[in-house]
């Protein structure tokens, strides 16, 4: 494989584990149906489970909501899910669901599968208004991100800035968890703090981030990393480890803010970890399966460092797949949400989304070009299509409580749409849904999101 072949593959895991796993259920097994358990049995006791959701729709009553808050109890971290990358009702409802936590839960952060520098850019602009959101989408939504720039998400992130400009004092903030990038505000950060706090560290710290700092675009300066030697992406790793190790295992100064010395080492640890992530051998895939794994866990640390630091309960958005427990995919071993079940216990709490038929945008396979997809309705067998024979057409689903025969039928794995940042993909994959997540939002039709930046 090429440089720029390997490149290109990154490009395309990285932004989901869904990226190059959109299920396609077209081979199905004949419709459920035995003595003792049948389809028609457990769609009835789905729709008597079932609470119905009004709308997608962010503006506007709340109140349907409050089943998904009984369900949600007194979770610190609740990741949210999406069938695609690419459908506004997936994201329109990730904006309500955020809004009702903030309003009635006490939820007070948002975090995207995004690189924790875009993070920082866009949490000043949320609580500061600092930067025009227009420009920081184009800058911080480049490469495999450019999805995230859609008309939804700036939506919900200018919902964000309105809330704290009524409550300043008590503010929701927006968080990047992902290792994708590195923006040269990390190291200016770093680098800053070192020269005020710890000068006599200055001339290493320099010398190890000496020529790593982006000095293009995103999309370009990822591009360029990933066509360099792997030797050399290695050695990089080392230099940023030590830099890393170097902060952590200082004390903050005496008169400093410990809380800003806490924050510079978790900059220059996101640093390592892009280049950790990309030290591994993207031509090779057991290295391939070794770097989603460390993804996830970078992803699950991150979310789980800034509930430890800020107190913040979190809403956590992602695809599917990063929020389950269940890794359905030998190429992707653990995922971000059994790492926080992992560290958080029952303070996790997995939310999956269905949908039946619909569109969205994704790249295509064979030239990264975003367009709009449409699927049809599911077919019979797949998990969908019983789902959307509930007398309900939106819903919601605590598949924990559900009645027995549909914890029993949920326990099967079946094939599902799980579709990424890529399509078409010939892969079909077979999930247990009440495995893979807690609750459960069903939308019958789903349309594609509004992209506003470059194809």
């Amino acid at each position: 494989m090429t440089a720029r072949k390997a490149a290109v593959l990154s490009s395309a895991l990285l932004l989901s584990l869904g990226a190059v796993a959109a299920a396609t259920p077209a081979t199905a097994d004949p419709p459920e149906h035995s003595s003792v358990l049948t389809a028609t049995n457990v769609v009835d006791a789905i729709g008597r489970s079932a609470h119905p959701l009004r709308s997608t729709d962010p503006d506007g009553s709340l109140r349907d909501l409050d089943a998904l808050g009984r369900m949600v109890g007194d979770a610190e971290v609740v990741g949210l899910g999406e069938a695609t990358h690419g459908s506004r009702d997936f994201f329109r409802m990730k904006h309500r669901v955020l809004r009702y936590l903030v309003e009635r839960k006490g939820f007070r952060a948002f975090s995207l599968e995004l690189p924790w520098s875009s993070g920082v850019r866009i949490n000043e602009y949320v609580l500061y208004g600092k930067g025009d959101l227009a420009r920081i989408a184009h800058e911080e939504f480049q490469g495999s991100y450019r999805i995230w720039n859609n008309a939804d998400y700036l939506n919900l992130i200018e919902w964000m800035r309105a809330h704290n400009r009524h409550h300043p004092t008590d503010p929701v903030r927006f968080a990047g968890n992902d290792m994708g990038y590195a923006g040269p505000e990390l190291y200016d950060r770093v680098t800053d703090h070192v020269a005020r706090t710890h000068p006599h560290l200055k001339a290493r710290v320099t010398s190890l981030y000496d020529g790593l700092a982006p000095t293009t675009d995103a999309a370009t300066y990822l591009e360029r990393y990933l066509e360099l030697p792997l030797a050399e992406r290695e050695k990089r790793a080392e230099r940023t480890l030590e830099a890393y190790e170097l902060l952590r295992d200082q004390r903050a100064a005496p008169g400093s803010d410990r809380r800003e010395h806490s924050w510079t080492v978790q900059h220059a640890r996101a640093i390592h970890q892009m280049a950790k992530g990309y030290s591994h051998d993207v031509t090779d895939e057991a290295q391939v399966t070794e770097m989603m794994e460390y993804r996830d866990r970078v992803m699950a640390e991150n979310v789980t460092w800034w509930h430890k630091h800020t107190g913040d309960r979190i809403l956590l958005s992602a695809h599917n797949t990063h929020v389950s427990y269940d890794a359905f995919d030998p190429r992707y071993p653990k995922t971000q949400g059994a790492f926080l079940r992992g560290s958080l216990g029952g303070g996790y709490v997995s939310i999956g989304f269905s949908f039946h038929s619909g569109a969205f945008k994704a790249f295509g396979t064979d030239d990264d070009v975003i367009r709009t997809h449409r699927v049809d309705a599911a077919k019979p067998g797949s998990n969908e299509h019983t789902l959307d024979r509930a007398r309900q057409r939106d819903y919601i689903l605590d598949m924990r409580t559900a009645p027995r025969s549909v914890r029993t039928w949920l326990a099967e794995p079946r094939p599902t749409w799980n579709i990424g940042a890529g399509w078409p993909d010939p892969v079909e994959y077979r999930i247990a849904l009440g495995k893979a997540h807690d609750v459960l939002i069903h939308l019958d039709e789903v349309e594609a999101t509004t992209y506003l930046g470059t194809p």
